[in-house]
């Protein structure tokens, strides 16, 4: 069935990434990196199953050779940026339906990067990977890249930061609302755009960008393994990270079950009228008892559980 995922990483400096790097890899294409001068080589890959370049549709008749370029606009996108901890990309990385055909898929990813590049105004490297065929792996794991600039592209190179790398402060005096309401909006639209696609060829299956709580589904969520751990696995190496989040998962899955037993068993051992009636007599006895306790007593009691509130 259909799954939601929209996931979104950033690749800057601070971080030692190289947006040239990520675009190589994903595109499956040799890119020389102009400044480091490292070359990046995954011209080997069998799994891409589309890739090309989106640009703002203002930009349709000029010449815009340098952004539908990949190593061109790359290299350029890390040239722009000088400070060291600057941004230089970000991905969104989408999962794709695999009961879609290739056709109804491509025209999915297509028409939302239209739809992100229109907003935001930058150039989407978008690359579609098949599932991979090595043991472990999903087979009905078909995804997309969607890499970004942060800046605006205009006919001479790139210019402006986007709208959605602004700080708060720079957006509320631009009159726009939090950032985090861009990724909400994204998060949302995805999940609008994948449930037309599904409709459109007639499928039943639907996603849902909610939570499992604001959705009424009352299980936990399927546990996330980063990708260096799921990596060392795949290779045959224990990965101590990848088994803490499985044993996490299945104490929470486990501590769930048994709380939703615990009413069920109560409710399958009634006590018996006897049984009632002797807790009632008891919790009338109780009732009487501190009704009759003298007040100093109650005061003296109220100011002892006072201090000892405050003690903790």
């Amino acid at each position: 069935m259909a799954i939601y995922f929209l996931n979104l990483k950033t690749f800057g400096r601070s971080g030692g990434s190289s947006a040239v790097s990520a675009a190589a890899y994903r595109a499956g294409e040799r890119i020389r990196d102009e400044r480091t001068g490292r070359t990046y080589d995954h011209s080997d890959r069998q799994d891409v199953m589309h890739k090309e370049i989106i640009l703002p549709g203002e930009f349709a008749a000029d010449a815009m050779g340098w952004a539908e370029d990949r190593a061109s606009l790359w290299n350029t996108a890390e040239s722009a940026e000088t400070r060291k901890n600057s941004r230089v990309a970000r991905e969104y990385l989408v999962a794709l339906p695999a009961e879609l055909s290739h056709e109804h898929r491509l025209s999915l990813v297509k028409g939302f990067s239209h739809e992100l590049v229109e907003r935001y105004r930058f150039a989407l490297d978008v690359a579609i990977h098949a599932p991979r065929d090595f043991p472990g792996s999903d087979p009905r794991n078909f995804h997309a890249h969607l890499l970004a600039t942060t800046r605006e592209v205009t006919t001479e190179g790139l210019g402006a930061k986007t709208t959605v790398e602004w700080s708060d402060a720079s957006r509320r005096a631009a009159g726009l609302g939090p950032g985090i309401n861009e990724l909400l909006h994204v998060r949302q639209r995805w999940a609008e755009a994948t449930n037309a696609a599904l409709q459109e060829a007639r499928l039943g299956a639907r996603i849902d960008h909610r939570t499992l709580a604001a959705q009424g589904i009352d299980r936990e969520p399927t546990p996330h393994i980063p990708r260096a751990a799921f990596e060392m696995e795949r290779h045959g190496f224990r990965s101590v990270v990848a088994e803490r989040i499985r044993e996490e998962y299945q104490a929470r899955v486990e501590s769930r079950l048994q709380r939703s037993a615990e009413p069920a068993a109560a409710a399958a051992e009634p006590q018996s009228i006897e049984e009632l009636r002797k807790q009632s007599a008891e919790n009338w006895r109780r009732w009487r008892e501190a009704q009759a306790q003298p007040q100093s007593s109650k005061g003296h009691a109220a100011s002892r559980t006072r201090d000892d509130d405050h003690s903790l």
